[in-house]
């Protein structure tokens, strides 16, 4: 599929770019902390995660975490991915509307994701044998329809991070040169696997909304 070969060459990039050494000598939580000190945010922590790539920032909890390799990490991806996250915290900071937006969709996602689990088990086991195939055809869509908009609202706010960290690299000195063009390849790929998921799942509504229409012929 195309998400598995986007997350595999996203983690193929990140390796490559982790094999080399930025000038600055930061490591990923060292150079966060830095980021969020030039952007006068002084209320986000940063925390080591666990797991491979499992980097993310928690509005809520105002935390960026960040897995071990980035952490610790002192390389090129390790100051991609670091700035990137911080770079979610600065939209957060500035109130960065899309950023918003996706913040007060997740319960609504989550929700659907309920409903559409709770679909599957019960056609699964025949619950759902007495209810119109129309009706839980338009369940279905109107769900998936929340999680393709989820995605797709997502892609700019992974984009605009990832601008802000880049610009950021830039102009602080952390990573110039072919450290700068490394991490932006890195990023690119990253940002890539969000664009395969926003397909896939725009795909995955239409083959819905096809068959829906189909099934009133």
């Amino acid at each position: 599929r195309v998400e598995m070969v986007g997350r595999s060459r996203l983690r193929a990039k990140f390796a490559h770019y982790s094999e080399f050494g930025t000038r600055s000598g930061l490591s990923g939580a060292e150079i966060a902390m830095t980021m969020l000190r030039h952007y006068n945010i002084h209320d986000v922590k940063v925390v080591e995660g666990q797991g491979y790539l499992s980097d993310h920032y928690n509005p809520q909890t105002k935390t960026v975490a960040l897995s071990p390799a980035v952490f610790h990490g002192r390389s090129i991806s390790a100051a991609a991915v670091a700035s990137h996250e911080c770079g979610h915290a600065v939209q957060h900071a500035t109130a960065y509307s899309m950023l918003t937006l996706r913040s007060n969709l997740v319960p609504v996602v989550q929700f659907s994701s309920q409903i559409q689990q709770f679909l599957f088990m019960a056609a699964i086991f025949g619950i759902c044998a007495g209810i119109g195939g129309s009706l839980l055809m338009i369940v279905l869509t109107v769900t998936f329809g929340v999680t393709a908009l989820f995605s797709l609202i997502t892609l700019p706010v992974e984009f605009d991070a990832s601008k802000r960290a880049l610009v950021w690299l830039d102009q602080s000195g952390v990573a110039v040169n072919q450290e700068y063009d490394g991490a932006k390849d890195a990023l690119w790929w990253a940002a890539m696997t969000y664009v395969n998921a926003a397909l896939a799942a725009l795909a995955q509504l239409a083959y819905l909304v096809l068959s829906l229409l189909g099934s009133r012929d």
